[in-house]
């Protein structure tokens, strides 16, 4: 299964379709973006095996140039691919894909500063999880925990998981000291 109406929040054991769409999903965004795509990774928790996660694919588009970006986005439109601008942050564009007479989104495009902080920091936390399966656990028994909490409440939810993923990217922060250091 993948898709969830929008604002909600239900998780759902990991399923092996959503590596197999990532897959064919990221050949599709290569395509869409041409050149101007650097790296495509497939991030979020449906990219961690063995953990619960909301059945919506989560992209990272590592790019250098917004301004051909912006050049991009009817293109990207027209297959479907929509762009956010509600969600604009510095060095980070949101683009959905999905279901949108039924309201309901399947992958969310976060393109951005190709090596920039929110590239890492996305790469790391994935990373990180897939190669500590304790704190990949721990994350999904806090996930389930605000998923009961806040079911029609998507933003109380993500912010409810905010602690613990500064907690992850801080040992991100630490590790970068100690590679300068040496």
């Amino acid at each position: 299964m993948i898709g969830l109406k929008r604002g909600t929040v239900t998780l759902y054991p990991h399923q092996t379709e959503w590596d197999e769409q990532a897959t064919r999903t990221i050949e599709q965004l290569k395509e869409f973006f041409g050149e101007l795509a650097v790296d495509i990774q497939h991030v979020g928790s449906t990219s961690i095996p063995n953990i619960a996660a909301k059945p919506i694919l989560d992209f990272a588009v590592g790019i250098y140039d917004f301004k051909k970006l912006e050049q991009l986005v009817p293109k990207l439109e027209k297959e479907g691919i929509i762009y956010r601008p509600s969600d604009d942050r510095e060095g980070h564009r949101l683009f959905v894909m999905g279901d949108f007479g039924r309201d309901t989104r399947t992958h969310h495009i976060h393109v951005v500063e190709y090596q920039g902080k929110e590239w890492q920091q996305q790469i790391f936390f994935r990373d990180y999880l897939k190669e500590h399966p304790q704190a990949a656990k721990e994350y999904e028994t806090l996930k389930v925990k605000l998923q009961k909490q806040y079911p029609l409440d998507r933003n109380a939810y993500t912010e409810g998981k905010a602690d613990f993923i500064q907690q992850i990217l801080h040992k991100m922060r630490i590790n970068e000291k100690e590679n300068q250091i040496k």
